[in-house]
């Protein structure tokens, strides 16, 4: 039986998970008997490694060793480290990576650090229906230093770009899938003399990246969804290797000063992407993620995004059986880790599938977003969801009043 295209019955299912390369590493996971978990693109499913990790930090190095543990542990260099693990996922360099803070805060940090120390126009620009936080924070920074705020339409960020600026850009839209067209971007950038900040939150792990070939100079990206870094896991900041020490971080905290523990009373900015670090780094956090990471040794990431795809292909054919609509590329056309459907009844859908024990999540106004994370998830798994989710449209168990009931995550 061929293995190319997408499964359209269960037995092409059973054919294609004979034949993923990728299948093992689902034993990486601790997955909850009878859940077919679709929520990888907003929180991942735990690694075994890092729930070791997180009960050896807390329970032994904490618990024993105490502050001796920033040597012994190397809790100190742990930005350093983790993003290294992180930077082959990006098609980066290992020291063009650092993890720390929040995506809002990096945000901020390289944003303003582009205006003031980068020589970029004082304006910024995000399009409307860019993930919220982006939108937020960007107003907030150019009301704060007096920069000009462009509030582009959806799709409008890179035609305002030619006037110059920094455009912050999700890769992969959070509603739909849709990839961004990177190098184009870039282009545009540079023939405005602007600059893009990319939010990599639901690409990275789950594409194929190559950031270096591709020209970015500038990211940030989130560790809990794709990563599977866990619930609060912290970001992370790319910047080109060119680009670093001409950056100065407009919140200079004590560890990323160049001689941290000579307690000077003037900021000096380390070398490289250590100066982005604002605070002392979340350990039990950090130490967790740098764990999860290991699922990603000996993995093709091409293999992650055909994967991806695939099930994204599969989960496409049946809306489009059932006459459903969604907002994301056609089948056969590249996207990211997500796919999503419309209903009018959405919300209370996503709440009996869960009964089922197939988590989704919802998006207002009507939108299902069905994630497909390729480390832990069968072929065969997915189209059993699928038939779950035909069933509950035909038998219309979604009228059940407890599925009206909005919780307050959604």
């Amino acid at each position: 039986m061929s293995t190319t295209g997408f499964p359209k019955s269960l037995e092409d299912a059973h054919a294609f998970d004979a034949a993923d390369p990728l299948a093992a590493h689902r034993n990486a996971f601790s997955m909850p008997e009878g859940v077919t978990y679709l929520v990888g693109h907003s929180l991942g499913a735990a690694p075994v490694k890092a729930l070791k990790q997180a009960n050896t930090t807390a329970g032994s190095d904490w618990a024993c060793d105490i502050v001796g543990s920033w040597n012994t542990a190397d809790w100190i260099n742990l930005p350093q480290t983790t993003g290294a693990k992180i930077a082959p996922l990006l098609g980066a360099a290992n020291d063009e990576v650092i993890v720390c803070d929040s995506v809002s805060l990096n945000l901020v940090k390289l944003a303003s650090a582009l205006m003031e120390t980068g020589g970029h126009k004082r304006r910024l620009i995000v399009e409307r229906e860019e993930f919220p936080t982006d939108q937020y924070m960007m107003a907030k920074l150019a009301s704060l230093v007096g920069a000009e705020h462009v509030h582009a339409d959806a799709g409008g960020g890179l035609a305002a770009l030619k006037d110059g600026g920094i455009l912050v850009k999700s890769l992969v839209d959070f509603r739909t899938g849709h990839i961004a067209d990177l190098s184009a971007h870039e282009k545009a950038a540079r023939a405005s003399g602007g600059a893009i900040i990319w939010d990599l939150s639901h690409a990275t792990g789950v594409l194929d990246l190559r950031l270096a070939d591709w020209g970015a100079r500038y990211a940030v990206g989130c560790t809990y969804k794709y990563l599977n870094g866990g619930p609060g896991a912290p970001g992370f900041i790319y910047v080109s290797r060119d680009k670093q020490n001409e950056l100065s971080t407009p919140l200079p905290g004590w560890l990323g000063h160049a001689n941290a523990f000579a307690f000077e009373d003037e900021y000096i900015p380390a070398d490289g992407l250590k100066r982005f670090i604002s605070g002392t780094p979340p350990i039990l956090s950090l130490a967790t993620l740098n764990a999860a990471l290991e699922v990603f040794e000996g993995v093709n990431q091409a293999d992650l995004q055909v994967k991806a795809n695939r099930l994204g292909d599969m989960c496409l054919h049946v809306f489009e059986e059932l006459g459903l609509a969604s907002t994301s590329p056609p089948v056969g056309s590249p996207r990211g880790g997500h796919v999503s459907v419309c209903h009018p009844e959405g919300y209370a859908i996503s709440r009996a599938l869960a009964d089922q024990g197939i988590k989704t999540d919802y998006r207002p106004p009507d939108t299902i977003r069905f994630g497909l994370s390729p480390l832990y998830l069968s072929y065969s798994e997915v189209w059993a969801a699928l038939e779950t989710f035909k069933d509950i449209l035909a038998r219309e168990t979604w009228r059940d009043p407890k599925y009206q009931v909005r919780s307050t995550v959604t």
